[in-house]
């Protein structure tokens, strides 16, 4: 059942009306059908993600910029990240999986003490719970680049970890 909504002249929004979810158990397991629906998030798109600002405390404990992309999604996230100018990370690990794809600069990323050069236009993968730290190679251009992480389905499901060397253990 679907109410339509006008909120203003032209323009409707369909509001769907949900039945009262049954609460099972696991002995219930075979009646737990599938039953997907489409639920419009409030916004699609977040613009100019860089000129939106630094995430401060964010980029204060991984001590170099990041850029949150402010998407409803439940399941991946997407920052931008940057390395100042010879700047390397520190070592730590977590339980998601990441992609990076680096827009810009040089540099390599060690992941269990396997050093991984990478350059513009490069994919680097990193496992769930590899240790791995970033560096950038040049003394005067920073280095940038987009991770992807499926740490949003993990937070979820209550298995998010994540563990600083030197600092967590």
């Amino acid at each position: 059942m679907a109410k339509l909504e006008t909120v203003k002249p032209g323009t409707e929004i369909v509001t769907a009306i949900h039945e009262e979810q049954k609460q099972f158990s696991s002995k219930d397991f075979h009646q737990t059908f599938a039953r997907p629906q489409f639920v419009r998030p409030s916004h699609l798109v977040h613009k100019n993600v860089e000129q939106a600002g630094v995430h401060n405390q964010f980029s204060a404990e991984r001590k170099h910029p990041v850029f949150f992309v402010n998407l409803p999604s439940k399941n991946v996230s997407m920052t931008i990240g940057g390395l100042l100018p010879g700047q390397l990370t520190n070592r730590h690990r977590h339980t998601y999986e990441t992609v990076l794809y680096v827009i810009s600069g040089k540099g390599w990323t060690e992941i269990e003490n396997e050093r991984i050069e990478w350059e513009a236009g490069d994919a680097v993968y990193i496992p769930s719970w590899a240790w791995h730290r970033h560096q950038n190679v040049s003394d005067t251009e920073p280095a940038k680049y987009i991770a992807c992480e499926n740490a949003p389905q993990l937070q979820n499901l209550g298995v998010a970890l994540r563990e600083e060397e030197g600092r967590d253990l």
